[in-house]
């Protein structure tokens, strides 16, 4: 199955749309009709470059400007929606929509490059895809109040993953996962989150301002200076310990030491 994913509109920050408005004012009203009448002697460029092209420049800029506006206050409501939760009942207030805004805003802030597929409604399949380090994982949000979330909707993701070629897959719920479920995961790259566990990762998050500038001067790779993005060791002589490890990775294999 070929999945879907949300307009790169709301892939590009508010502050790219609203610098290219700046950019596109004056070089529309006055750069680009410069160079066209000097360089053209066809009368119908002549007339695009001294009327269409300098009349278009306050629709596009505006255009942008606009863009920039909402992706603004979509990115301040999404932040003040992750603040507002720190316990189960809080999770259960918001909408299934909201719950996967939420999900999604948590995983950008844990440093992966979060792609919203959208469009599913409250039981669709994969709701987000996350990526860091060559890494590709499917999200499958349940914000399931009261029943518990069966082993069917775990097996569909696996499925989907297998189909589409996921290095792994994560289903997230406001609430608990059957037995059968959970004993599906067994040796599979599946992860199931429970209310309980995503609350104590939401104040994980919220506690380490390091997950909240992954692109600071501090925080750079030493060997390729790409950012550096948190990770826990499975592996080798401290399995379970954290570090920061290169965002390109595997690419590049840079890692610091993590300080509490």
């Amino acid at each position: 199955m070929a999945l879907r994913s949300r307009s790169v509109v709301t892939e590009i920050p508010w502050c790219a749309y609203l610098a290219l408005a700046i950019i596109v004012y004056p070089l529309m009203k006055y750069m680009i009709p410069l160079l066209m009448q000097g360089n053209s002697h066809d009368a119908i460029s002549k007339a695009l470059a001294t009327n269409v092209m300098p009349s278009l420049a306050p629709i596009m800029s505006g255009s942008l400007i606009f863009t920039s506006v909402i992706l603004a206050y979509n990115a301040w409501r999404r932040g003040e929606l992750f603040r507002n939760q720190d316990s189960i009942e809080t999770l259960r207030t918001i909408s299934w929509r909201e719950f996967e805004e939420l999900i999604a805003e948590v995983y950008k802030r844990k440093g992966y490059n979060v792609t919203e597929t959208g469009g599913s409604g409250a039981d669709g399949g994969v709701d987000l895809i996350l990526k860091k380090g060559g890494e590709i994982l499917f999200v499958q949000c349940k914000h399931w109040r009261m029943e518990r979330v069966g082993v069917k909707v775990v097996r569909e993701l696996y499925g989907v993953m297998a189909a589409e070629g996921a290095s792994g897959g994560i289903v997230i719920s406001s609430g608990l996962f059957t037995q059968e479920a959970q004993e599906f995961t067994r040796g599979k790259s599946l992860e199931l989150i429970d209310g309980n566990e995503l609350v104590r990762i939401i104040a994980e998050v919220k506690n380490n301002p390091n997950t909240l500038c992954q692109n600071s001067i501090d925080n750079m790779c030493p060997k390729c200076g790409k950012s550096m993005v948190l990770r826990t060791a499975k592996k080798g002589a401290n399995p379970g310990e954290k570090f920061w490890g290169c965002s390109e990775f595997p690419k590049c294999r840079g890692t610091k030491p993590f300080n509490q």
